[in-house]
């Protein structure tokens, strides 16, 4: 496996080199790295990144994941099969997300391309939260489209915040895996605190009023708007008389001529194949493991721990990846990842059929092996993947197009899902039949090695390496007068400028 050692010479990074105390060391880095960052780049960037990743995907995620199904079994009564359609349809607007791209990069407003859309995705997210909160015999329609608006607020917060990330991500190249190792870690340990607290709060809360907690992070998201300095485009007025139609148009065609560049659709294809043949059972091992009978019947608590170790693994492998892989090419990072990857699954079938053959493995003891492998090269197995993305971002339409790039992975995680729950249909495994679980799973972990013959597809360069011709696209042509898109604090007197 060969390394590109990092070539900018723009960046001012924090020196390690000092001898200290060890323990100290393990203190002081993650703060140092932090400092390294805003001095790089804007403090309110990286502020957005730890609001919108750390609160927003992190803690709202996972904490509406869990409240969301009690809601929607103790208060709302419907049947499982139901909401499992419910959460489909709330699943939509991350499929959206090219649209919300278009929106941020085409439809500026009073000037702004960013800071408008942080502001209308916390008040969509506020007022959806608020309404489901506070009403007591809201119709189960009524209260989907409640649900639908809080995740449609999570999906434009993270589309603009993306932006942001793909754009300096280009513009710096340098510092593109230090960013997704942030996201990464702010969103693995937000969803640690979020899976830790829901239980907590539906018990003493109950579901409804604990929906009243993810009325916070839209709030936070309006302030983060009316407080983040952007600077204003100077040649906006000659966009409104061409028309915003105009600006569709050119955002579309860039859109279509970058992903032709077999740099972009190759990689891009991977993404969308490796996911869609990851099939999950999920829901049949849910299913299993609390069944009492033909399963090991873990309780509510020990399922909530086992996604709670699984936050603690991702972040994890986040710190793997940023300390000891990010500067491995692309290609031979997801090749290896995906083996690991692999192989990490097949203890899922060893488990399903040890426990069928009544070998005495302790239960608890390889399930939360299992999942902590599972977590750690699965993130690894991202990481390398969503930094290539940001990297294949031209300037200009750089909203629009990671919003594309992430509407691939959404298709092909809708389709994985799809997928496995046609597997478990075909299998007949049921709520008390799990007979061919076992074969269910080793299908999927077949799925796994076969992604293997596909890393082909993935560029063999280095984080620090360009990937497309530097030609520039049509919107960013026409906006050359326009902007260094500047993200810092109001009270921040323009300290560095991106």
């Amino acid at each position: 496996m060969t390394t590109h050692q990092d070539q900018t010479t723009t960046i001012t990074k924090t020196s390690t080199n000092r001898t200290k105390n060890p323990f100290i060391s393990i203190l002081t880095q993650p703060i140092e790295w932090l400092t390294m960052l805003t001095h790089n780049l804007n403090p309110s960037f990286i502020a957005g990144i730890f609001l919108i990743y750390g609160i927003g995907q992190g803690f709202s995620g996972s904490f509406f994941k869990l409240v969301s199904d009690y809601y929607w079994k103790d208060i709302q009564k419907i049947q499982p099969s139901t909401v499992q359609l419910y959460v489909g349809i709330y699943f939509i607007p991350w499929i959206l997300k090219p649209v919300w791209g278009i929106l941020t990069d085409a439809f500026p407003l009073l000037g702004y391309r960013r800071r408008p859309y942080f502001i209308l995705a916390g008040v969509l997210g506020f007022v959806s939260a608020s309404v489901v909160a506070v009403t007591g015999s809201l119709a189960p329609v009524a209260a989907l489209m409640c649900f639908l608006g809080v995740s449609a607020s999570l999906a434009i917060a993270d589309v603009t915040i993306d932006a942001c990330i793909a754009r300096n991500s280009i513009e710096v190249p340098g510092l593109a895996p230090d960013l997704q190792s942030l996201c990464g870690f702010c969103s693995g340990s937000g969803a640690l605190l979020g899976y830790l607290v829901s239980g907590f709060f539906v018990h003493h809360l109950g579901p409804q009023g604990s929906l009243g907690l993810m009325a916070i992070f839209p709030a936070l998201t309006i302030v983060l708007g009316f407080v983040i300095y952007e600077k204003k485009a100077t040649g906006l007025h000659n966009e409104k008389k061409q028309g915003a139609m105009e600006n569709v148009g050119m955002t579309i065609r860039s859109m279509f001529k970058t992903i032709k560049y077999p740099q972009a659709w190759k990689p891009s294809l991977y993404m969308f194949l490796s996911l869609s043949l990851n099939v999950t059972t999920h829901e049949g091992h849910f299913y299993w493991y609390t069944d009492s009978k033909a399963g090991p019947a873990f309780s509510q608590e020990f399922v909530g721990v086992i996604y709670a170790i699984g936050a603690v693994a991702s972040i994890i492998g986040v710190l793997i990846y940023h300390k000891y892989l990010k500067n491995y090419t692309f290609r031979n990072l997801v090749f290896y990842a995906q083996l690991l990857y692999a192989v990490s699954g097949v203890l899922d079938l060893i488990f399903v059929l040890r426990w069928n053959l009544k070998i005495g493995i302790p239960d608890y003891f390889f399930v939360v092996i299992e999942e902590t492998t599972v977590r750690i090269t699965g993130k690894i197995r991202w990481m390398p993947m969503m930094v290539l993305s940001a990297k294949l971002c031209p300037l200009g339409i750089e909203g629009t197009f990671f919003a594309l790039l992430m509407c691939i992975d959404s298709i092909g995680m809708l389709i994985s899902k799809w997928g496995g729950g046609l597997l478990l249909r075909v299998l007949h495994i049921t709520r008390s039949d799990f007979n061919n679980l076992w074969l269910a799973v080793l299908i999927r972990d077949i799925l796994r090695f076969v992604t293997l013959v596909l890393v082909f597809l993935v560029p063999n360069v280095g984080p620090y390496e360009g990937l497309l011709p530097s030609d520039g696209c049509e919107m960013d042509k026409r906006n050359g007068n326009v902007d260094e898109e500047t993200l810092e604090l109001v009270p921040i007197n323009a300290k560095v400028e991106v």
